[in-house]
């Protein structure tokens, strides 16, 4: 594997916090026996206690082990650990140390071994068309009851809708999710925070209403609906197919190029979507949640070439999809792969909302964009148009990084504003 730069050890760090704790122990001082090889990075790091933390780092997967008690991945020894090899400065000719190496045998030996059956009760057909029927039951109530509590929203008005503490819409949001809902519930209850947050508040709330509205009349339409179609629907809806379905359909190999990734945090849950492109040029979104005090899935280096397979759900392009494997063989890419104009990217998206008109983004891999703009309004452009970067976009590491010059992004559409993830340059790919 080559070396990684400070940039891409500062994509894998979960969160700030971490990265900030990780460059405090990127110093030799509290480090001893330290080594690398092709494909382990590995360390011993001396910490308040007597027995110093092993750390190792396989970087195929990429994966991270350390003997501390934190929950993070990678945790602040790990990143440490890379920050010092990153730089070059660790003894690349010993023999690898007795933890990493016994580490790196379990993961092997897990790789290797045959998935086990699962050991499930046999399903009952007759009961699980029952509960099928009694939750379509009531979803219907659920819906029907939604499309009343809308007209009456817009029967008085979207001034008046301002005006309504949050209680109002909290309610709205929680009879949904007790119809079982809960995916228009979510948005309801988001839009109660953001009627009063925003400045664009009635642009966004006459968006949102003609999103649930559509969702509504596509749910009660559900007769007439092909499968992918009532999928996206499903979706909308948040009624989830489960995890281990995807996982035993249709599996799509490998190679796949990481376009770019995003994490969020709301305080009660995190999120992770990872882009990523197959050769032929399908793109699918990987997404990762965990809850308060949970990991987050090891996040994956922009313009690695995974070799892995993916189970996809179904519905509209572009897929949501899952590994149905850990990926392995991360080597580096630095061609954007399905390289658009804004104007091309613009076209995609707006074919997109015409077959899902509640779809939130869109991926955008754009060729040679610029970053012009300055104070809080920044765009990037072509010759084919331009677009808004969205609010809290790190510009000033875009612009340092193009140098004011075109440059491949790609990036996230949402909502008309650009959110960049990546930056493709002719030797190397940086995350945002």
């Amino acid at each position: 594997m080559s070396r990684w730069t400070a940039s891409q050890v500062t994509e894998v760090a979960p969160d700030a916090a971490s990265l900030s704790a990780g460059r405090k122990l990127a110093v030799p001082g509290p480090w001893r026996e330290t080594g690398c090889n092709d494909v382990l990075v590995w360390g011993q790091c001396q910490g308040s206690g007597k027995t110093p933390y092993q750390v190792s780092v396989d970087l195929t997967g990429p994966a991270y082990r350390c003997s501390c008690p934190s929950r993070k991945f990678p945790c602040k020894h790990a990143l440490a650990l890379l920050m010092l090899w990153s730089e070059g400065a660790m003894d690349e000719s010993g023999s690898v140390a007795a933890f990493a190496e016994e580490w790196a045998a379990q993961r092997a030996e897990k790789a290797a071994a045959p998935p086990r059956a699962a050991s499930e009760k046999p399903v009952d057909p007759a009961a699980q068309a029952r509960r099928v029927e009694q939750r379509l039951a009531r979803m219907d109530a659920g819906i029907d009851d939604f499309r009343l509590w809308l007209a009456d929203l817009v029967r008085g008005g979207f001034a008046a809708a301002r005006t309504q503490p949050y209680s109002f819409w909290d309610t709205a949001a929680a009879r949904l999710v007790d119809a079982q809902v809960p995916g228009l519930g979510e948005r309801v209850r988001e839009a109660g925070s953001q009627v009063h947050a925003r400045a664009d508040w009635a642009t966004y709330l006459l968006a949102e209403v003609g999103r649930w509205w559509t969702v509504t009349c596509a749910w009660q339409g559900r007769s007439g609906l092909d499968a992918d179609e009532m999928a996206d629907v499903r979706v909308a809806v948040g009624w989830a197919q489960p995890s281990e379905e995807v996982r035993d359909g249709e599996r799509r190999p490998g190679p796949w190029t990481v376009l770019g990734a995003h994490r969020s945090d709301d305080g009660k849950l995190q999120q992770q979507r990872t882009w990523l492109a197959h050769d032929d040029g399908e793109v699918v979104t990987v997404l990762d949640f965990a809850g308060y005090g949970q990991a987050l899935a090891v996040p994956q280096l922009s313009g690695a070439r995974l070799h892995v397979d993916v189970s996809r759900y179904p519905g509209s392009l572009p897929r949501r999809a899952l590994f149905t494997d850990p990926p392995t063989g991360a080597d580096p890419v630095t061609d954007l792969p399905g390289r658009s104009t804004l104007a091309e990217v613009h076209a995609a998206a707006a074919a997109a909302l015409g077959r899902t008109p509640w779809r939130d983004r869109h991926p955008a891999a754009l060729a040679g964009v610029r970053l012009v703009g300055e104070g809080d309004e920044w765009h990037v452009s072509d010759a084919t148009g331009s677009v808004p970067v969205a609010p809290g976009s790190p510009v000033w590491t875009l612009l340092a990084l193009s140098g004011g010059e075109p440059v491949d992004v790609f990036g996230e559409l949402e909502s008309g504003v650009l959110r960049p993830l990546s930056v493709w340059l002719d030797d190397r790919v940086v995350g945002l």
